[in-house]
């Protein structure tokens, strides 16, 4: 079993800020940070020494590159995934997820990092961490807090409230650490550019 869990929920691109977090064995919370750029990602893991002996899971981003229109990005989840020749795609229109740091992580996994993907809000829901409030909304950053802290045990979360970044980065850290507990025994729920996206 590795020693350090680490949880990055990244964001589709640079104007929005991604949520990194490493947590040990007893859900002690080692560090949380905020990044922004590729290469402030590429940093963090190229200074973290402890990249072979940690369980990492990545959240995969929303494609935000499409058609403009506030119908259309609402809409947009809710379309039907056409593969079909006679109806292809158009615009990226039906691409759920972002391909940001992908060949990044490919690269890690090839020198011999542990990485897996997660789905945020389905994570979310296996966990029981989801909640009634709109996401990403204060109350929802408080709700997952609070939750965190009383039903995983994170004593150490401060009271004040954090960034919804960094909590969506502790859920993959508990994510990372529940695949790791069930020695790689965890749903799989599809591969995203040849990486497994697990479920817990």
């Amino acid at each position: 079993m590795e020693n350090y869990f680490v949880g990055l929920s990244i964001s589709p691109g640079a104007g929005v800020e991604t949520g990194v977090a490493v947590i040990d064995k007893n859900n002690e919370i080692i560090l949380v940070d905020k990044l922004f750029s590729m290469q402030d990602i590429q940093h963090f893991f190229d200074n973290f020494s402890s990249v072979n002996d940690s369980q990492i899971c990545v959240s995969l981003p929303w494609e935000n590159a499409m058609i403009n229109g506030k119908w259309r990005i609402l809409s947009k989840p809710y379309q039907l995934v056409m593969s079909s020749d006679k109806l292809k795609n158009t615009d990226n229109w039906t691409q759920r997820y972002s391909n940001r740091g992908s060949e990044y992580f490919t690269s890690l996994i090839e020198k011999g990092a542990k990485i897996n993907r997660f789905e945020l809000y389905l994570t979310r829901q296996s966990l029981g961490l989801e909640s009634c409030y709109k996401e990403r909304s204060p109350a929802d950053c408080k709700a997952l807090q609070n939750a965190l802290k009383l039903k995983y045990g994170f004593t150490n979360i401060p009271s004040n409230m954090m960034p919804m970044s960094q909590l969506e980065a502790i859920v993959g850290g508990i994510l990372a650490k529940k695949y790791s507990e069930q020695n790689s025994d965890m749903p799989i729920l599809f591969e995203f550019n040849g990486v497994k996206v697990i479920r817990g």
